[in-house]
C-alpha cells in the first residue's frame, strides 16, 4: 500500500530550510518555494497551450505581488530584538 501524500510530496515537493531560522524566514521560505512551483505550473500551461501568454502573465505577475507581500511583511518587518528586553 502507498503511502498517501506520496502523491502530494511529488507533485509539490518541499526542500529543507538552511538558512538562519527564524519563524519569518521559514513561513517566508514556505511562501518562495509555493511561488515557484505556481510559476512551473503556469509556464507548463502556458507551453502545453491550455492558458493564453497573456494570462500566464498576468497570473504569474498576481503571484509576484503576493510574494512581494510577503517578503514586506515577514522579513522587512520583523523587528529586530530590542536589547532592553534581554
Amino acid at each position: 500500500m502507498s503511502n498517501p501524500n506520496s502523491k502530494d510530496d511529488f507533485l509539490n515537493p518541499r526542500s529543507a530550510y538552511w538558512g538562519d531560522f527564524t519563524p519569518e524566514n521559514l513561513t517566508f521560505n514556505a511562501n518562495l518555494q509555493e511561488f515557484a512551483q505556481r510559476v512551473a505550473l503556469i509556464c507548463g500551461l502556458e507551453t502545453g497551450g491550455k492558458i493564453a501568454p497573456q494570462e500566464a502573465y498576468e497570473q504569474i505577475k498576481e503571484l509576484w505581488k503576493q510574494l512581494k507581500q510577503s517578503k514586506k511583511n515577514l522579513i522587512n518587518n520583523a523587528a529586530p530584538p530590542n536589547s532592553e528586553d534581554v
